[in-house]
């Protein structure tokens, strides 16, 4: 399958080099809308480069080659990956029906444009033949994936608090610096009603803050279920998740730093770390109650899940398989970290 990927900003680079690794899709092209360093490490990299019609003189000043416009890369696709800034999907929505392809979008997006969002743990089979799909937010992902290691339990309900990061790395324009503010005052936080656009009957509530670090998200989850539950048992059912790995209590990790570290430490490209990773000191279980913290990399956690959406779109592998070639193609582990 041919794969384009509709702006390359931090989501969308990373998707990128996931369809380069897997064996069963190739990447036609990205677009970007600014003449920047990006674009130069595209023309480097030999990746075929579209932008916006009429912004092909700016980077045509700069010395910067395009192979055509964003309408022709749709064209010339099987599917396109929407990682545009949120908002523009409608826009964009409309050029590819046009063409008659389908789309994944993310999660900056509203769930109404698209027929389902989608977590590849949680609803897969949901997603088959569908046409255009919404991968749903870096915390979203998250609490999805520990949720749904958790299903065979029977849950009752779910309460999230996420600390959330301020910005990703490169993003310099935003805070707070020194300030630890609500997202938003008011409870409950929009992550409930995200994880109930794909789980619809589950009862959660989820509040959120922001603090000023560019590294990780932490959320604090409290887990009721139909029956009691020892803590081994939770363990072993997050070390037989895919894309959930434990941070053990002889690592001596009690960090997000610590963890990005680990990162470095194991070769990840741009230190990703698209699992989610629980501190195993921090579950407990008290007859049906389960506390558990996790940290979620907001950069990295949503592209196995993109690349899953592809396929299911396409009807071209189980969930178990898709995950299994997705995994397998970029290094993703289960288990223990380290």
């Amino acid at each position: 399958m041919k794969v384009a990927v509709n702006g390359y900003g931090t989501i969308g680079k990373r998707v990128a080099d996931a369809v380069i690794m897997q064996n069963d899709l190739q990447l036609s092209g990205v677009s970007k809308a600014t003449p920047d360093y990006e674009a130069i490490m595209l023309n480097k990299a030999g990746i075929n480069l579209y932008v916006p019609e009429d912004n092909l003189k700016r980077f045509e000043d700069r010395g910067i080659s395009v192979k055509g416009t964003i309408s022709e890369m749709v064209n010339s696709s099987d599917i396109i990956v929407d990682a545009t800034p949120g908002g523009y999907g409608p826009k964009y929505k409309e050029l590819y029906q046009s063409a008659g392809k389908p789309a994944i979008f993310q999660g900056g997006e509203d769930a109404n444009l698209t027929d389902l969002s989608f977590s590849a743990l949680c609803n897969y089979e949901q997603a088959s033949g569908k046409r255009y799909l919404r991968v749903v937010s870096c915390n979203t992902t998250a609490i999805l994936r520990t949720i749904c290691s958790l299903r065979s339990f029977g849950i009752k309900s779910v309460q999230v608090d996420i600390i959330r990061r301020a910005a990703d790395p490169r993003e310099i324009k935003k805070g707070p610096i020194n300030s630890i503010t609500l997202d938003p005052v008011k409870s409950p936080s929009h992550h409930a009603d995200d994880v109930k656009s794909v789980m619809p009957d589950l009862k959660i509530v989820t509040r959120a803050a922001i603090v000023p670090t560019t590294l990780m998200h932490l959320h604090q989850m409290t887990v009721r279920l139909d029956k009691k539950v020892l803590k081994g048992e939770v363990i072993n059912a997050l070390l037989d998740t895919p894309r959930i790995v434990l941070l053990s209590s002889r690592s001596g990790v009690q960090s997000t730093a610590e963890i990005m570290e680990i990162a470095r430490d194991l070769g990840r490209k741009r230190a990703d770390l698209p699992e989610v990773a629980v501190f195993e000191e921090s579950i407990n279980t008290e007859d049906c109650t389960v506390l558990l913290s996790y940290a979620v990399h907001q950069e990295s956690i949503v592209v196995p899940e993109n690349i899953d959406a592809i396929r299911a779109v396409h009807g071209k592998a189980t969930k178990n398989d898709s995950i299994k070639m997705t995994d397998d193609a970029m290094g993703i582990k289960r288990g223990y970290l380290v």
